[in-house]
């Protein structure tokens, strides 16, 4: 069922044609009363009820609302000009929020690809733009919104790890984007169906469950110490390459393959230890 324009009237204008119209047979009435009048005259009166019931017609329309329209149970359209407006009487008629609206989910206990127990949640920035879909499609569109939405964060979280150990696979923590976009599409293919656009999604709370909060943590600190490791391993290559390129360059001291690779062992030592060295004067010769 997709949304349509229902029929009605501004309602300044009505107002102001009933109360003519009002004025005019009230004028005629009292025209007739008294000796000779029209004895139909009387029957006039029964316009004040049929005004009154036409009164009931009047609503109102607030900036980013609809109203949605039902004659019998069925649907008449929906009204989406703000202001007042006049329609049918016999409608019913139900309003309906087209503003942008946002939740939190709760925080949920999912596993990763890995199978390794996370916590995780997600704000949902949605709003309706079919309001015949979300009357009558679903049967509370706001909690199946909310209900949705989180199905859609569990599927989600499943489809990746917490934390890659290959740069090229994504991760949750490592990909934020392409994680809160496949968010999006999850959440967007569930609420179609009931007229509600989403505009944002994006991961509020990511962390390992509790029980296994502090072995995650060790192996992230390992890792951080392995990865800090082989920059400085590397760092250290290069500045013993360099040192022996510029003293050939320069001819400073002509060493010999043995001499060499002590320099260098040395030298890695020095720029690669955890703690300062202390330096060993050497009174002999360079062979000694």
């Amino acid at each position: 069922m997709n949304e349509r324009a229902a029929a009605s009237l501004p309602g300044i204008p009505t107002i102001i044609a009933m109360l003519i119209v009002l004025v005019l047979v009230a004028g005629w009435v009292f025209a007739q009363i008294g000796p000779g009048g029209n004895p139909l005259a009387g029957g006039a009166v029964v316009l004040v009820p049929l005004v009154a019931f036409l009164a009931k017609g009047f609503f109102q329309v607030q900036p980013n609302q609809g109203q949605v329209m039902q004659l019998f149970g069925k649907y008449a359209g929906t009204e989406r000009r703000e202001g007042l407006r006049w329609t049918n009487p016999f409608y019913s008629r139900r309003p309906v929020s087209l503003r942008v609206r946002n939740f939190e989910s709760s925080r949920l206990k999912v596993n990763d690809n890995d199978g390794n127990p996370i916590e995780i949640a997600a704000i949902v920035v949605w709003q309706v733009i079919d309001t015949a879909e979300a009357v009558f499609c679903v049967d509370d569109y706001e909690n199946f919104v909310q209900i949705q939405s989180e199905s859609a964060l569990r599927q989600m979280a499943q489809s990746y790890a917490y934390d890659a150990h290959d740069d090229s696979k994504a991760s949750l923590r490592s990909h934020g984007e392409e994680v809160n976009n496949h968010l999006r599409q999850e959440i967007e293919a569930r609420l179609i169906k009931a007229g509600v656009q989403v505009i944002e999604s994006r991961i509020s709370h990511l962390a390992y469950a509790q029980e296994i909060a502090q072995a995650m943590l060790q192996r992230q600190q390992a890792g951080a110490i392995v990865a800090a490791r082989e920059r400085i391993v590397e760092g250290a290559v290069g500045m013993v390459a360099l040192a022996l390129d510029q003293l050939r360059a320069q001819g400073v001291v002509e060493l010999d393959e043995e001499r060499k690779a002590a320099m260098v062992s040395n030298l890695l030592v020095v720029l690669c230890g955890d703690r300062a060295t202390q330096p060993v004067v050497n009174a002999g010769s360079l062979y000694h």
